[in-house]
């Protein structure tokens, strides 16, 4: 118990009144006749007894209406826990739909006994059903309806989705909050061990949640599943192409499993596999022979457990044929366009053909024919190609410009637009050469060259940077390689050349995945992985793409995306496995094959003492467990509220009041009747 207000209690000094007042009760005595009093003798009267206090009763009353009062205004109050504030409890059932939860009749077992225990419960006991896949979802409102929350029940299905029992601490500590009383929690799962966060301390929840467990499985069970595929997104030499699988198996004995290829659902080449106990094997196959377009390809093992749905990873494959490339060069230079060509064909396994041109040759060509378009230290170009190459570059194409020391004696980098300072030649410092100094590794250009290390540059332009993005400088700061955006395109500039007159870059290691990477960048032809997880987003629409409409179709054939949707969405969450079709209304089209997140497929359980930890319940003789959930513990301390006793003390302040009137009353009658 505690006082808000416990200064009020110096009032405690007003008690003396009531006792003071019936001490100085007067003394009156009446008359009475007598003949005389000579024969008595006069003595003094003590006043001690007519001090003495009457009325006892009525004093105690009065005693205890003004205790009242001083306690009422030092507003006393009493400390409850939060749960027992009230008593308009809630029944929370939550049941996991993880992927996991495929397994055998898992989430059957889980939904019959949510239904048991909806109905054991009172008929007028509020009732709220939840789903715990990637989240924590409301399956009903808080209802007594039993028809409704049953509906609820049946309405979980199973899904492909990572379970997080993290999600579920947090779901219910923001649900908590809208909750007056307290929260009867139970939840229903495999418990699988995959699904615990990283610290213990997540799985806190507040004090008004009191949890039960429902194990719906008591023992691991054995389950093998192809764990991943590496494939490529784009094929345009099919013999070139590789596949490789890595089938897992988890809590599992040593085995031979069979994996196929199947390409549009017709089965092109089948392995045996030994996998060894609770292990991995690689699997691997040489060619992947599709026709053009999209194909719809998975890797399959044969089905030997309780958790078939795992035994098939989805993955696409889009086939074409191969991107040209224009590469525009002096007619005096013979030495770019070996090195760029074969740089290229090297890297990009067949994704692009160069075609090598001489810059005087170039009023014959188109440059819209093009993927990307390379002018390597070239002058001038004819009018009318210039001009074709400017909108060709404002709608979306893009070029790179190698500027050696022809183009460091013009003033100006032509379709670049930039001011030539001066040129630099190195060769004639004392060291030779500089070598690369700043790098901005994000770059596509520069992310997988090891940012050039070890380049000697003999030869560079300086140029005015204004308006571009520097992608790396030499050591004198020296711009090297410039980005700049021009309408829906951008053009590339490399103040140096692309032989090894100017600096000894093609002759290095980090030159082919340079040429590799800037293919793709300025093309725009790379597509994104072929298969990716359940809960991750799909890229809608390119930036050149913002006002197309696109339609998706999801593994079950459904368009999800609404009218408003398909003009204006840039994402799409992939939540089911399958393959997903994107449509767009300019003609382009892409297939992703969506796969669950095989930590659901190792069905390990969580063991029972740190079960019985995070339901409140922990084992003495484990200290260990105990000692590393102890700042779980501390966050789940009960917490409590303080309940004002104001009214309760103002009652009794109002009966004792009408009971001192009483007896005060019953007692001024005895006095006149005296």
């Amino acid at each position: 118990m505690g006082f808000l207000a416990p200064w009020f209690f110096a009032g405690a000094a007003a008690l003396a009144i009531p006792l003071y007042l019936h001490l100085l009760r007067r003394h009156t005595s009446n008359p009475q006749p007598f003949s005389s009093l000579m024969f008595f003798e006069p003595r003094t009267q003590s006043s001690i007894r007519h001090r003495r206090l009457r009325y006892l009763v009525l004093l105690a009353l009065r005693l205890a209406l003004l205790a009242l009062l001083i306690l009422a205004f030092a507003d006393p109050f009493i400390s409850r826990p939060a749960t027992g504030v009230t008593t308009n409890k809630l029944l929370a059932l939550v049941i996991d739909n993880s992927f996991s939860m495929r397994a055998g009749s898992r989430l059957a077992d889980a939904k019959r006994e949510a239904l048991s225990i909806l109905s054991s419960r009172s008929p007028s006991e509020r009732a709220q059903v939840f789903a715990l896949g990637s989240g924590l979802e409301a399956m009903s409102q808080p209802t007594d309806d039993p028809r409704a929350l049953e509906a609820a029940v049946s309405a979980i299905q199973p899904t492909d989705s990572r379970g997080n029992f993290g999600d579920l601490a947090r779901g219910l500590r923001s649900f908590s909050d809208s909750v007056q009383g307290p929260i009867d929690l139970h939840f229903f799962s495999d418990m699988q061990k995959s699904e615990m966060p990283a610290n213990f301390s997540e799985l806190a929840l507040p004090a008004k949640v009191s949890l039960t467990l429902h194990p719906v499985v008591s023992s691991t069970v054995p389950n093998w599943a192809v764990e991943s595929v590496n494939a490529p997104g784009q094929v345009w030499d099919v013999k070139k192409a590789r596949v490789q699988a890595v089938i897992a198996g988890y809590q599992t004995p040593a085995a031979t499993r069979s994996v196929s290829l199947e390409v549009n659902g017709k089965t092109i080449a089948t392995q045996k596999v030994q996998v060894p106990a609770n292990g991995r094997a690689n699997v691997e196959f040489a060619s992947l022979n599709v026709p053009y377009g999209f194909s719809r390809c998975e890797v399959r093992i044969d089905s030997a457990d309780a958790l078939p749905a795992d035994d098939t990873s989805y993955f696409a494959v889009e086939r074409s044929d191969p991107l040209q490339v224009l590469f525009l060069h002096d007619a005096s230079d013979r030495r770019s366009p070996i090195y760029f060509g074969d740089a290229l064909a090297a890297s990009a396994e067949s994704a692009f053909k160069m075609e090598s041109v001489s810059a005087d040759q170039a009023s014959s060509v188109q440059p819209s024919r093009y993927s990307f378009i390379v002018l390597s230290d070239v002058v001038a170009l004819p009018s009318s190609f210039e001009n074709d190459l400017a909108r060709y570059v404002r709608g979306g194409g893009g070029v790179l410009i190698a500027a050696g020391t022809n183009v460091g004696r013009t003033p100006r980098i032509p379709l670049f637009g930039a001011n030539v300072l001066d040129a630099h030649y190195y060769s004639n410092d004392p060291a030779g050469f500089l070598t690369v100094g700043d790098t901005d590794p994000s770059h596509p250009s520069i992310a997988k060259a090891d940012r050039w290390s070890g380049a000697k540059f003999y030869f560079a332009v300086n140029v005015d940077a204004s308006g571009s993005q520097v992608a790396a400088r030499l050591t004198d700061g020296t711009p090297l390689l410039l980005d700049k955006k021009d309408g829906e395109g951008r053009v590339l500039l490399l103040t140096s050349g692309l032989d090894n007159l100017t600096n000894d870059f093609p002759l290095r290691p980090d030159f082919v995945p340079f040429v590799e990477q800037t293919a793709f960048y300025l093309s725009g032809s790379e597509r994104p992985a072929g298969s990716q997880l359940v809960g991750s987003y799909l890229q809608l629409r390119t930036a050149k793409e913002r006002a197309v409409s696109v339609e998706v179709v999801d593994p079950a054939g459904r368009r999800p995306l609404s009218l408003q949707e398909a003009t204006t969405a840039q994402t799409y969450q992939l939540n089911d496995g399958g393959f997903y079709e994107l449509r767009l209304a300019n003609g382009r089209q892409d297939v992703v094959g969506v796969n669950a997140d095989r930590r659901e497929s190792d069905l390990a359980v969580i063991s029972p003492d740190a079960l019985s930890l995070w339901a409140g319940k922990p084992n003495r003789n484990n200290a260990a467990v105990a000692a590393n959930v102890a700042p779980a513990a501390a966050q789940a301390t009960q917490k409590f509220e303080p309940h004002s006793l104001w009214w309760y003390v103002m009652l009794l302040v109002l009966f004792t009041a009408v009971v001192e009137s009483w007896v005060a009353n019953l007692h001024l009658g005895i006095r006149r009747e005296e």
